[in-house]
């Protein structure tokens, strides 16, 4: 899925990207004795900032990133350079993506979504932050919600700005390609966390794009953060502010490997602020947090609710 691009510093960008996607975790700490006490008392200390990443939803049925089943080894996604500048790799995208919303769409909230929304109601968090796209925490029904990369039910026109809900792209994508979804072979795991699904090459060539139906441009993106783009500024102060009102962050279901989450614990210890993580593999902020707990989200999530009598 190599992209030539003739701007120098759009190739720089793109490079710097695929780094991003392709940094290795690897173990660096060991685990805190005691995690699941010291986590329960952190939260018994109101309003502490909860970050949550694609490890929360495998449960779900939508597959994380850097597990060994996960969304990297069935190759890497797209940087936003390609979206950018790629007409081959936008096509791409949507013949894969009006296949995997189809799935998407009938992934239903976990118990571990659920265990939020309880700790939420009890007043002992300040809110969620996710990495995810997915929608899930809020189907779940938590109020409190910054989906810090976006969501998949809108689509940004990349040359006239025009936002729209994505059940207008997805009916103009069916009327254009009405036999489609029911011709597909989809070929490996069948979501991916951003959405798409794997497709053989001569049925991604067989899918009718359509344009934007605004300014007729070519290039509709859904409303998502790629590697290599920026989270939007308002988004990026409001968690912020967030984690300013909080008085602790946990890290749940992410190896953070991406600076957008993995900047919330370096601020929160520059605050002096308790920060845990509670994840099934390795993460970035591993060897920095007071408290790692290393196991499965869900029954970690099980857990807590017990010790606090929730």
């Amino acid at each position: 899925m190599d992209t030539h691009f003739d701007d120098p510093a759009i190739a720089m960008a793109h490079r710097s990207a695929v780094r991003s996607i392709e940094r290795v975790v690897t173990e660096t700490a060991p685990p805190t004795p005691g995690a699941a006490g010291r986590i329960i008392a952190q939260l018994r200390n109101p309003k502490t900032l909860i970050i949550t990443g694609a490890g929360i939803s495998t449960d779900s049925g939508i597959p994380d990133y850097r597990s060994a089943n996960g969304r990297l080894t069935k190759g890497r996604p797209m940087t936003f350079q390609e979206f950018a500048h790629s007409p081959a790799q936008v096509h791409r995208y949507w013949a894969r993506a009006f296949v995997g919303m189809h799935y998407m769409r009938q992934a239903q909230p976990n118990r571990a979504h659920y265990a939020l929304v309880e700790l939420e109601r009890a007043g002992l968090i300040r809110g969620i932050v996710t990495q995810n796209v997915d929608g899930l925490h809020t189907q779940a029904g938590s109020d409190n919600v910054i989906a810090l990369h976006g969501d998949m039910e809108h689509v940004v026109c990349l040359d006239c700005g025009t936002l729209h809900e994505r059940p207008l792209i997805d009916a103009l994508l069916t009327a254009a390609n009405p036999t489609y979804f029911d011709s597909v072979e989809v070929e490996g795991s069948m979501l991916n966390p951003d959405g798409d699904v794997e497709l053989k090459d001569a049925d991604v060539a067989r899918f009718r794009m359509i344009a934007c139906p605004t300014c007729q441009g070519q290039r509709l993106k859904p409303h998502v953060v790629y590697f290599g783009e920026n989270v939007p500024k308002e988004r990026r102060q409001a968690a912020a502010q967030w984690l300013e009102e909080s008085t602790g962050v946990i890290a749940i279901g992410t190896s953070l490997a991406v600076m957008s989450g993995y900047k919330f614990i370096l601020d929160a210890r520059k605050q002096g602020k308790p920060t845990a993580v509670i994840n099934g593999g390795p993460g970035r902020a591993d060897g920095k947090v007071d408290t790692l707990w290393r196991t499965n989200v869900a029954d970690a999530l099980d857990e807590i609710l017990d010790g606090l009598d929730l």
